[in-house]
């Protein structure tokens, strides 16, 4: 452990180097060598993913050695602040050399080299490291998408193309980091929550959970260790995530558009017993204003009556079985209330009365 733990120190070292002007001494075998010592790591990246103490103890390395000294300041530096990061330093290290104008021609020339061998050279563990900047790029292109082109209102989201690229891009990491991280991808969807803005990372996840079905793997195919999961499996770990944050998912549930929470919860029924619990929780807040003639809440954050009963009225024309369990529940509530008929007494049957109307 100690030899690997130095390696990762060394390389650290190496990886906040190639940022600075020392670089201008490096020459194409110094370079050759911090790749091959980068291809190194991501092999112990794909070897130990699994094993879980080994993982822990490099990554608690990792934490401790990423804090430079001696002129540096402490402020953490960015690069391999984590385990999985491991799997990619190869990457980490090319786009800092290729983005640092210090380096020589040499072995910039030679970097260059490296990154784009020919069409015939491939890396003999995994798909070429040009292919792998390529998916990068892609990445960094979805998160620029979720940072800055995601405030424009679009109720249609199976149809939006932009949010369809990004759900796609999100389910592809979730397999990824589901592959890598024993612990699964709720700490991945948990920071992109804390660091995205909210709105359109709800929307992102909703076109998520209505990504159509990947189609069967061939066996032999599914057999293959460390093959990658299908994207049903992406929108099941969304799934596992919105409903272990409660708190997320009452936002998700108020934030977004009636007509698009109808299609995800006739998608996914065990989000669809949740979004009905909360419509009843909220409905049960509010009470009848006999000078208003309306049923209205006690705080100004409070649902109104005409945000439950559009929910309602869109989750009635879903198709069945949830368009009949949500007359169900309303039936229940209602007859737990009283089971009255007259309008104003129980705000069950208000809504039965307007569902009727627009029936």
């Amino acid at each position: 452990m100690e030899p690997l733990a130095q390696h990762l120190e060394r390389f650290s070292e190496v990886l906040a180097v190639s940022s600075t002007a020392h670089v201008s001494t490096w020459d194409p075998a110094t370079v050759r060598r911090a790749l091959q010592w980068a291809r190194y790591l991501r092999h112990i990246y794909r070897r130990f993913g699994r094993h879980g103490r080994i993982r822990k103890a490099l990554e608690r390395r990792l934490h401790n050695q990423w804090r430079q000294e001696d002129g540096f300041g402490s402020r953490p530096v960015p690069g391999l602040t984590n385990f999985q990061a491991l799997g990619h330093c190869d990457i980490l290290l090319s786009l800092r050399l290729l983005e640092n104008r210090d380096l020589g021609d040499a072995a910039r020339h030679h970097l260059l080299q490296q990154l784009f061998p020919g069409p015939d050279v491939r890396d003999a563990e995994d798909e070429s490291l040009q292919d792998r900047l390529v998916c990068l790029a892609r990445r960094r292109s979805a998160v620029h998408m979720l940072r800055f082109c995601g405030y424009k209102e679009n109720l249609n989201l199976p149809e939006d193309s932009q949010l369809r690229t990004q759900a796609e891009m999100l389910l592809e990491r979730l397999q990824e980091v589901g592959k890598a991280e024993a612990e699964g991808p709720s700490t991945f969807l948990s920071s992109l929550w804390e660091r995205l803005p909210q709105n359109n990372f709800l929307k992102v996840v909703a076109a998520a959970l209505l990504q159509p079905p990947v189609p069967p793997r061939p066996q032999e195919e599914e057999l293959e260790l460390g093959s990658p999961r299908t994207a049903g499996e992406g929108a099941q770990e969304l799934v596992h995530w919105l409903l272990g944050k409660s708190e997320v998912m009452a936002v998700f549930c108020r934030r977004l558009p009636a007509g698009l929470l109808t299609v995800v919860a006739s998608r996914h029924q065990a989000l669809s017993r949740v979004y009905l619990g909360l419509l009843t929780d909220w409905g049960r807040q509010l009470h009848y204003d006999l000078q208003k003639g309306i049923w209205v809440g006690a705080e100004s954050q409070d649902v109104t009556w005409e945000e439950l009963c559009d929910r309602f009225q869109s989750l009635c024309q879903a198709p069945p079985p949830l368009r009949d369990e949500v007359v169900t529940v309303l039936k229940s509530c209602k007859a737990q209330d009283g089971d009255f008929e007259v309008p104003g007494l129980s705000i069950w049957t208000d809504l039965l009365l307007a569902l009727r109307r627009v029936a």
